[in-house]
């Protein structure tokens, strides 16, 4: 098992009436990890020892539906408004009036409307492969989806209750994990006409560097014995988000953020496109962007040490006890003045 894991602590909470079971390190500012699709808290093994090392208390749940929370049978259950009343019941759990969020995937998702609907109950956020999307007036997200990619998108698939559950149930769990190592922009993660999108998703018959196949192992023991209903019911409430979002429509978000995005993710053209036009720079104004080269969709994986760096450049601009901390541990001079230069170089002052 991975080292960094090592003296993470793990308990369960009740919050929005149910149990989420979260992974837990360190001391000092609260910072909350949120996973994405299909994950578990373990996703984020690099990135927990490595903030917790650096004067954090890192905490990453298994969202609802997934791993050892629980996973409420109906797909009502899965709006937007639940997932970030989940996010807030763990922020109140810890005493803490903000936190520091980091989200990829769904937990990206859900980090821009926890940021959304209680910006006062978040200090700054990170936005890993996916950006925020606003809602259409007049035209749902699933009939968006239709429209631009067909039914074989992995969104439209995921609707009907057991089809994708079946179609996931051709495979053994360990495989599935490794179909989705490297989604890439030449699928678009869309299925051929008259197949199921898990598919099209190759197996990789020799793992990237970046992962063992004891890592993978670990999520798909999870998956085995938990089933992927409550991933995909995720998707199922794509059309009721649409109508719940109605009042915030046009509205910004103001919380600081930063989006890490890899060059060969699915979509990265049409990504880029979008944050960089007028219209998505008015709704999130206060937003930097950072795009890795040469990697793919699950970056905070891929390029581990490297988001992780991204990460910390940016939420030491909002905790400076945490820089100081860090600053002091260090034991020499040259260390000392090459964190100084990267805080200069994210275009901040530690010590104003």
């Amino acid at each position: 098992m991975n080292n960094s894991c090592s003296k993470v602590s793990h308990k369960k909470i009740k919050t929005n009436g149910i149990s989420l079971h979260v992974a837990e390190k360190g001391t000092g500012p609260l910072v909350v990890l949120l996973h994405g699709f299909p994950e578990l808290w373990f996703s984020w093994r690099h990135q927990i020892g490595f903030l917790a090392d650096r004067g954090y208390h890192v905490v990453a749940p298994d969202l609802r539906g997934y791993g050892d929370s629980d996973a409420p049978a109906s797909a009502s259950l899965y709006t937007l408004f639940h997932l970030v009343g989940d996010i807030l019941g763990i922020i109140d759990h810890f005493g803490e009036k903000q936190a520091l969020v980091v989200g990829f995937g769904w937990g990206a998702v859900v980090g821009w409307h926890l940021s959304l609907f209680r910006p006062d109950r978040v200090k700054a956020f990170v936005a890993i492969s996916v950006p925020y999307f606003q809602r259409d007036p007049n035209t749902s997200f699933l009939q968006t989806y239709r429209r631009s990619y067909g039914d074989g998108f992995h969104m439209c698939q995921f609707q009907e209750p057991g089809k994708a559950e079946r179609s996931f149930a051709r495979y053994d769990c360990l495989t599935i994990m490794k179909k989705f190592l490297r989604i890439t922009q030449t699928q678009n993660f869309i299925a051929s006409p008259g197949k199921d999108v898990i598919d099209c998703l190759e197996t990789p018959f020799v793992l990237p560097a970046w992962i063992s196949e004891e890592e993978l192992q670990f999520s798909a023991d999870k998956f085995q014995e938990t089933g992927f209903s409550g991933a995909f019911n995720y998707y199922r409430c794509i059309e009721k988000n649409w109508e719940l979002l109605a009042p915030w429509q046009g509205a910004q978000i103001t919380v600081p953020a930063k989006l890490i995005i890899g060059d060969k993710d699915y979509g990265f053209e049409s990504t880029m496109k979008y944050i960089e036009g007028d219209g998505f720079k008015n709704l999130v104004p206060n937003l930097e962007t950072t795009i890795l080269e040469d990697c793919y969709h699950y970056i905070h994986v891929e390029k581990a040490q490297e988001v992780s760096q991204e990460i910390l450049s940016f939420f030491l601009k909002f905790s400076i006890n945490s820089f100081i901390r860090l600053f002091n541990s260090l034991n020499n001079n040259k260390t000392r003045m090459m964190l100084l230069r990267l805080m200069k170089k994210a275009g901040e002052d530690p010590w104003r």
